[in-house]
């Protein structure tokens, strides 16, 4: 008896620039982190270093804390890969990243296409809540020394941000700035596609179970022997038999 097999998978050498498969390896353990690192870090990439007042030499620093990380991201994937320049000509994107941190996002849209898998309704989330707060953090930086703004802490704006992404918007926050106003737009971009996502997740889960139910009870059906029909015809034979009235 032949068991059947699965279809080996595709072996790391296939790729020319990675004879060995240590170049996969090392890009699928960091990319996850990586990505989860430009989400949470948008805010301090998008906003000028001059917005952040005192704090701008954290800032800068921060900054070029990341361009440092990148760098020594694509430095390592370049050595590990056997055509050295060929490999970073083809990943040009990876050395603009050094220069400018806030192209990683770019990148992260791969970790944002993963949660729209059915059954990551966790992980969309997670990443839902890390861009709204980044996008309140974003309008605190621009709207706390703004002239006729309103949102001057970090609560306001989270506040806001929160009334804004329940479609609530009590108004009591609004952003004035040309900065805060592209970030709203963005966290009610979120605020729409939260919402389409929870309900479908939600609608698809009622649906499985009610499959899974139909499945467990499934509906009864005869289960008559041959033997049994045959008693229940004589029976009735012997009845119309007993009850038919006699004729002379």
């Amino acid at each position: 008896m032949i068991t059947p097999t699965t279809a080996p998978e595709p072996l790391a050498d296939a790729d020319p620039d990675d004879p060995t498969g240590r170049l996969a390896t090392f890009v699928a353990r960091t990319r996850t982190p990586l990505d989860l690192l430009a989400l949470a870090t948008l805010w301090i990439v998008l906003v000028p270093p001059g917005d952040f007042g005192a704090a701008s030499t954290v800032a800068l620093v921060v900054r070029l804390g990341l361009s440092a990380v990148y760098a020594i991201d694509i430095t390592i994937r370049a050595t590990l890969a056997r055509r050295h320049w060929h490999y970073v000509r083809h990943n040009w994107l990876s050395l603009v990243v050094v220069v400018f941190p806030p192209v990683r996002v770019i990148f992260s849209v791969r970790l944002l296409q993963s949660v729209f898998r059915r059954g990551n309704l966790e992980r969309f989330l997670l990443a839902a809540s890390v861009l709204v707060l980044n996008g309140a953090i974003v309008v605190y930086l621009f709207e706390r020394d703004a002239k006729g703004s309103n949102i001057h802490t970090l609560g306001q704006s989270v506040w806001w941000a929160v009334t804004t992404v329940s479609t609530v918007g009590y108004g009591d926050y609004y952003p004035v700035t040309a900065g805060g106003k592209i970030a709203a737009s963005l966290i009610m971009a979120i605020a729409i596609l939260t919402l389409a996502v929870v309900t479908a997740q939600v609608a698809a889960s009622f649906m499985d179970q009610t499959r899974a139910r139909v499945s467990a009870d499934p509906p009864p059906t005869a289960d008559i022997s041959m033997a049994e029909v045959v008693e229940r015809l004589a029976r009735i034979e012997a009845l119309l038999t007993t009850t038919s009235p006699r004729t002379d």
